[in-house]
């Protein structure tokens, strides 16, 4: 008898082994379900989608918006800037050379007559830049670029780019491969605020398309990748490098020999500058539109998205404050010569934001207040506030006799001296030969101005100029504390301001706020930070300092007792005992504010107002006073915050025989470094006297030659 010893347990453990699917199998399952998942879903969902779209036709996707800049009050419009494609003329597709095709063919897609439209491992390694969130790279074919820049956009998503190729793939069965093409090159931005390659072609050739060569015709394609990063006037290593990709490209394709491609030269484009932007502005609005665009490109608003984006650009300019600018400027103005130019710029103090701005009425013209000019007797003040940081106050006495700088004998005009009077009292009838003395008591001499110089406000570097506030890349002259260096009149505006608000820097700008047309803010400028760059003390100081001084030129003090703070300068032309350059700078705790006459043609400063040379305290403190008393009407008196008493002058504006400005007379020394005069009238009303100021050095690696030097000046403007 068999012995069965088999359990119920155990035979339901074995019936359920025998039912269990093999590994195998389940991996299969497994596997089966995740492409149905990574492809059959995607391609259910593709042709789902693929059924249901539409492809508009070319007109139908020209979305042109016009970017406005308002001044603060969000309704002043100074400006408009209308995309170039806005009233651009499309070409027919015959109309486009064949060789300028054949370029951006090769520059963006050399399968384009072949390809469905797409490229699947360019979407590809779009997905897989997503899923990783690196940069995978593009390959995005011309249907592609044409689909994105045109009806989908260019946001980073998985869903936006299934968008894109699903339409890419329907536009290629619907449209003929010329037909993309056409649409393509009427819509794609080459750079310079050209949109299309009829625009293209006037913006970097001054021609029309018909006319373009093979190499300009391959420039233009080469641009397409990076057009703002690869223009040959900016950036011609890098566009040469891609014309020769498409160049190449050329060959392989089999539509130019080898020897075609040896003989082409790269072509020479033209200044972008004489490109008509398409922008709306009238007078020196034109040089606020400017600037502008130069903030918001620093700050990566391209200038393809100003172009398209329909922003509202508010900046931080007061309308009034600007027609006061304009107003006293044309004022004064009417009475110069036609070669005499004036520049204008006020800033708040608290906020670094540009109030008014006057650079003159050319809207495409040179910018004078935005160009390096010799400032004169006002770059005193940089030297005063180095002496007080070292702890050389205000009331310490200094010698106004003669002084030797390098081999140069420097006097005051006239013999005018004070004797031995305070470092203030110097600073008001602006004795030259005491600041000489006062930057030599400086720990770094007059390294230690132009550091001072730098760190309120004063750029460190200049177009045409490079570095500024250095003799040959090193160590400045003695000069500089005479104004011998270049500055702009925004400079001297922002350095002010600086010290106005105690030490306090905040950059200054002309951007508040930049919105798009559907309201999301790009930019915003409203709570800027400020930095200490000097202590509040020593600020206070200087601003004491600078007190009596619009009163003491030419009775220039400001309505209703309002207190400010000033400085007046002169730049000599040479040795001719003429002017070439005036300036007043003054602020209140409210506006800091600079402006600037000089001469263009190299003439000898004349003031038609006054009569006789122009000096600081002339139609330049006309200007300054009549803006700042108009700018200010409806703002109540403030007192500079202050922690050193306000100097105060018993004989403000009214001179005495000690109370002209003193004047730097240059000896005859030879290899004395720059001879440029600087002259300054910080004088009354009745004894209004220059000071010139020998801006001299050691002797060495300077140039003596006075009319290259003057020559070399204009030229860098």
């Amino acid at each position: 008898m068999t012995n069965d010893s088999t359990t119920p347990n155990d035979s339901t453990k074995r019936q359920r082994t025998r039912t269990r699917k093999p590994v195998w199998r389940r991996l299969f399952a497994s596997v089966a379900a995740v492409l149905a998942v990574l492809i059959v879903v995607p391609l259910v969902t593709f042709f789902a989608a693929y059924s249901v779209t539409k492809v508009p036709q070319p007109e139908e996707l020209v979305n042109n918006q016009i970017s406005q800049i308002f001044a603060n009050d969000g309704t002043t419009e100074l400006a408009r800037i209308v995309p170039p494609e806005g009233n651009r003329q499309n070409v027919d597709i015959e109309e486009i050379p064949e060789h300028v095709r054949n370029a951006v063919i090769a520059a963006e897609d050399r399968d384009f007559y072949d390809n469905p439209g797409f490229s699947i491992t360019g979407f590809g390694r779009a997905a897989l830049g997503q899923l990783t969130g690196e940069d995978a790279g593009g390959g995005s074919t011309i249907t592609q670029q044409y689909v994105k820049n045109a009806v989908v956009g260019d946001e980073r998503s998985l869903v936006r780019k299934g968008k894109e190729l699903v339409i890419s793939s329907k536009m290629s069965r619907e449209w003929s491969k010329d037909e993309i093409l056409e649409a393509y090159l009427n819509t794609i931005y080459f750079g310079r605020n050209a949109y299309g390659i009829s625009a293209a072609s006037r913006a970097y050739f001054n021609k029309p398309l018909q006319e373009l060569t093979p190499a300009e015709g391959a420039v233009l394609a080469a641009s397409i990748q990076r057009p703002s990063q690869l223009d040959p006037w900016t950036n011609r290593p890098e566009a040469e490098q891609r014309w020769n990709y498409v160049s190449d490209g050329l060959v392989g394709m089999g539509t130019i020999s080898q020897q075609e491609r040896d003989e082409m030269v790269y072509p020479e484009v033209i200044d972008p500058a004489q490109v008509d932007s398409g922008s709306v502005a009238e007078g020196t609005n034109g040089l606020i539109k400017s600037q502008v665009l130069a903030e918001l490109n620093a700050n990566g608003i391209t200038e393809e998205a100003v172009n398209t984006g329909g922003l509202k650009i508010t900046t931080t300019i007061d309308a009034n404050h600007q027609r006061a600018m304009v107003e006293n400027v044309h004022s004064a103005m009417d009475a110069q010569a036609d070669t005499v130019r004036s520049a204008g710029v006020a800033i708040d103090p608290k906020t670094g934001g540009v109030r008014a701005y006057y650079g003159g009425d050319d809207p495409t013209g040179l910018d004078w207040a935005n160009a390096g000019l010799q400032t004169g007797s006002t770059f005193k003040i940089f030297t005063m506030a180095a002496a007080v940081e070292q702890g050389i106050p205000t009331s310490t006495p200094y010698d106004s006799s003669p002084v030797t700088t390098g081999a140069t004998e420097v006097n005051n005009v006239e013999g005018e001296s004070c004797g031995t009077c305070s470092m203030a009292e110097a600073l008001k009838r602006s004795l030259n030969t005491s600041f000489i003395r006062v930057a030599r008591d400086l720990n770094g001499g007059p390294q230690d101005v132009a550091d001072m110089a730098h760190r309120l406000g004063v750029a460190e570097e200049l177009p045409g100029i490079g570095e500024t506030l250095r003799e040959n890349g090193g160590t400045p002259y003695e000069g500089i504390t005479l104004g011998q260096y270049q500055s702009r009149p925004l400079d001297m505006a922002s350095a002010l301001a600086t010290l106005t608000n105690q030490g306090r820097y905040i950059p200054a700008h002309f951007v508040w706020k930049v919105e798009t047309s559907e309201g999301e803010m790009l930019m915003d400028n409203t709570g800027m930070e400020s930095t200490q760059v000097v202590q509040p003390e020593v600020a206070d100081e200087v601003i004491a300092a600078m007190g009596p001084i619009a009163a003491y030129s030419n009775g220039h003090s400001l309505a209703g007792g309002r207190p400010s703070a000033a400085k007046t300068g002169t730049a000599q032309l040479g040795d001719t005992g003429q002017n070439k350059d005036a300036w007043m700078i003054g602020s209140t705790p409210q506006l800091a504010t600079a402006v600037w006459i000089g001469d263009t043609d190299g003439q000898p400063l004349m003031d038609g107002r006054y009569g006789g040379s122009m000096y600081g305290s002339q139609s330049p403190s006309d200007i300054w006073q009549g803006f700042m008393n108009e700018a200010l009407v409806n703002d109540e008196v403030e007192q500079f915050a202050s922690s050193v008493p306000v100097v105060q002058d018993p004989q403000a504006g009214n001179a005495s025989s000690s109370g002209g400005s003193a004047e730097m007379q240059g000896g005859g020394g030879t290899g004395g470094g720059a001879a440029e005069g600087d002259q300054d009238s910080d004088s009354g009303a009745s004894n209004d006297v220059p000071d010139t100021g020998a801006d001299t050095g050691n002797g060495t690696g300077q140039d003596t030659d006075i009319g290259r030097m003057i020559d070399d000046f204009l030229n860098n403007l």
